[in-house]
């Protein structure tokens, strides 16, 4: 139930544009879930959850993303180098929010601060991933040394784009194979963290 994925859809545009810095573009939205139980708020995050297409399930939350890579030429009488590149990445960070029922215990309102916190950290970190991967592909990019054509050096860009985008891949499923593993202990401890705060008066119990 806990396991989360990565909605990504990776878009590569190849154009002259002005010279720009590697951009983010962040927005949140949110579903709604009820119940007054730990079983319940379980069983409608797994109904309600966002789809992941590669899986068809549904997760706690989910982060859409899309690179967008521009890039600009200069050709001269015998060769063709990129004169500047672009990356901009726009995400949608999917989180749950929950409709407290009054009949919900305190410890069921502090389990779901808790659990909702991690579950935005955990999206918040894949849009990190993905921000520092859209850095080192602007830099590469207008690193790369001169080609004999521009349609070489057009393949040559297409081809290290290609190369971040698939570390950046395999980063993010790395993350969420070690989030996955460490999901108990790692809600047990904040829990632990967060009753201490409140029982220092801190935290609204």
């Amino acid at each position: 139930m806990m396991k989360r994925s990565l909605l990504c859809a990776l878009m590569l545009a190849f154009s002259a544009l002005p010279a720009g810095t590697a951009s983010l573009v962040k927005t949140y939205s949110y579903f709604s879930i009820g119940g007054r139980t730990l079983d319940d708020i379980g069983s409608q995050l797994t109904k309600l959850g966002p789809q992941v297409k590669s899986t068809g399930m549904r997760h706690p939350g989910a982060t859409q993303m899309a690179f967008t890579t521009r890039v600009s030429y200069a050709e001269k009488s015998s060769s063709c180098a990129i004169a500047d590149a672009d990356v901009t990445l726009k995400v949608k960070v999917i989180l749950p929010e929950w409709r407290r029922s009054r009949k919900a215990d305190a410890s069921v309102r502090l389990f779901w601060d808790t659990l909702s916190a991690d579950i935005k950290r955990h999206e918040d970190r894949h849009v990190e991933i993905a921000k520092n991967h859209a850095r080192d592909l602007e830099d590469a990019l207008k690193a790369t040394y001169p080609q004999k054509t521009c349609q070489e050096a057009k393949a040559k860009a297409a081809e290290i784009a290609a190369a971040i985008l698939a570390k950046h891949d395999r980063a993010q499923m790395q993350f969420d194979r070690v989030e996955t593993i460490n999901f108990e202990s790692r809600i047990l401890r904040l829990l632990r963290y967060r009753m201490e705060r409140v029982e220092n008066g801190r935290l609204p119990g």
